[in-house]
């Protein structure tokens, strides 16, 4: 199916690496045109791969938290460049684990590391979508819906993010601007591999993780995120807005214990 994408201008946050990268690769193989804003310079293997299926790909290096004007002037670096912003996704950052025991002054931080961005880029970003009637994604975490212990900050970011998907479908409904969210729980990431081997029991804990997935007891790949993503960023799916979208196979709301 063509996805009608071809040469549309997304920016994608974070998207060098893990979830992000796989939005970033797939759009690229379906002809868009990925912006990729990040602190750290691209990987070579992932720069390699994505240059050669779109060489229009262009990166720009930009700390996203405390730096409103940092994010302006990459936003208009890219408007400069392509005349256009046809989507946003926004999916930089990370679980830091600030419990309810940290202090303010951290969960604060967390809030500029995990959502502010999330607000900033929408608005800066925001001119330039209705003109293209584009389409805002927005990643969030299925621990703003489950919890998870230990992660005050994050989960409050993610649940915001939530909010926000909805507040903004419903605010530009009149601009033919489209606002969405895709929902990870256990991606298999680079990210997530690392956690993993932290345990000295890392294939047991593995195991222990992957059987409370209902749809065929695995981990979700990148691939599978990423092309939900692009179809919701894409003319197809030109009738879904304000909708959070779960490609977890089953995890957040089937019952974990439907089988032994």
């Amino acid at each position: 199916m063509d996805l009608l994408i071809k040469d549309k201008v997304f920016i994608i946050t974070g998207g060098g690496a893990g979830i992000g990268g796989g939005i970033s690769i797939a759009l690229a193989q379906e002809g868009a045109i990925p912006v990729i804003f990040g602190r750290s310079d691209l990987k070579s293997e992932f720069s390699n791969k994505i240059y050669a299926l779109q060489p229009k790909t262009l990166f720009i290096k930009v700390d996203l938290s405390n730096n409103d004007i940092g994010i302006e002037n990459a936003i208009k670096e890219v408007v400069k460049k392509f005349g256009r912003i046809d989507g946003l996704v926004n999916c930089a950052g990370a679980n830091d684990s600030i419990p309810l025991e940290g202090t303010p002054n951290a969960f604060r931080q967390s809030l500029e590391n995990n959502l502010i961005h999330y607000f900033t880029l929408a608005h800066f970003c925001i001119d330039e979508l209705k003109k293209t009637q584009g389409t805002i994604l927005n990643v969030s975490s299925k621990t703003a819906l489950t919890g998870q212990g230990g992660t005050s900050a994050y989960t409050a970011a993610k649940g915001a993010q939530l909010s926000l998907t909805r507040e903004w479908a419903a605010s530009y409904l009149n601009d033919g601007i489209r606002v969405n969210c895709l929902i990870p729980a256990e991606v298999w990431t680079p990210l997530y591999e690392r956690w993993i081997n932290t345990f000295e029991n890392k294939d047991e804990k593995l195991t222990t993780i992957t059987r409370n997935i209902p749809l065929g007891k695995r981990m979700t790949s990148i691939e599978e995120m990423a092309n939900t993503a692009i179809f919701l960023l894409s003319p197809r799916s030109s009738h879904t807005t304000g909708q959070w979208v779960f490609p977890d196979g089953g995890y957040t709301h089937l019952d974990r214990a439907l089988t032994s």
